[in-house]
């Protein structure tokens, strides 16, 4: 508990200093000209980093398995008159990643920020209850599919000089669940002492910490 109560204290400080940063004046378009890939950005936590990206100057790509989700929040964000371009993919095939980054460079010359959002959730319950099947789906698309994205962007992104890697995860890695409650994938059920628009996932920045209170809302 003492351990809990350090972890939270410590977000709890570091929230109140996102706030208090984020309020003053900043500069107009920070990423004018930066390109973005963002997956499982046609809904929820992934369609919010979109859109402050892309009001933020960046041009935006998209991606989400169903072409229909990505054609409604493409055509939503360009109604905001925002750089959004958007495509097809399953971040669990090599080839939808690979299309994914290739259109980022064929339209914008090259990548500068990978979001990885996208994540999966098959099974809720106990861990010593997961079957190795749903173990398998869960490393492949939360942590193989990541790690394969990164490596593919990397080299694009040396070409500008570098960039920046957000990866979406679970606040469980910052306060865990006891072991035999704990979720394979705990994003849906938020511990309810943290601040709201905590509670489902915390991203991990570099440049773009400056945004964090408003890509979790």
């Amino acid at each position: 508990m003492h351990r809990a109560g350090l972890l939270l204290g410590g977000w709890t400080r570091a929230w109140r200093w996102v706030r208090m940063a984020s309020s003053g004046v900043t500069r107009q378009n920070p990423l004018a000209n930066k390109v973005a890939l963002v997956t499982a950005s046609t809904d929820g936590i992934g369609f919010a980093i979109a859109r402050r990206l892309a009001e933020d100057g960046a041009h935006v790509v998209i991606s989400s398995r169903k072409q229909e989700n990505v054609d409604r929040a493409v055509a939503t964000l360009r109604g905001e008159g925002l750089s959004v371009t958007g495509i097809v993919c399953h971040v669990g095939k090599p080839e939808d990643r690979e299309r994914l980054v290739a259109t980022a460079v064929k339209l914008h010359q090259g990548v500068d920020i990978l979001v990885s959002n996208a994540a999966v959730n098959p099974f809720f319950g106990s861990l010593l209850d997961v079957t190795e099947e749903v173990w398998d789906k869960v490393l492949s698309i939360n942590v193989t599919a990541t790690a394969m994205l990164i490596k593919a962007v990397v080299p694009e992104m040396e070409k500008r000089g570098g960039g920046s890697v957000v990866i979406v995860g679970s606040i469980a890695g910052f306060a865990p669940f006891p072991v035999r409650t704990y979720p394979l994938y705990p994003r849906l059920h938020p511990i309810p002492s943290t601040p709201p628009t905590a509670q489902r996932r915390i991203l991990s920045f570099d440049v773009l910490s400056h945004k964090t209170d408003a890509l979790l809302s």
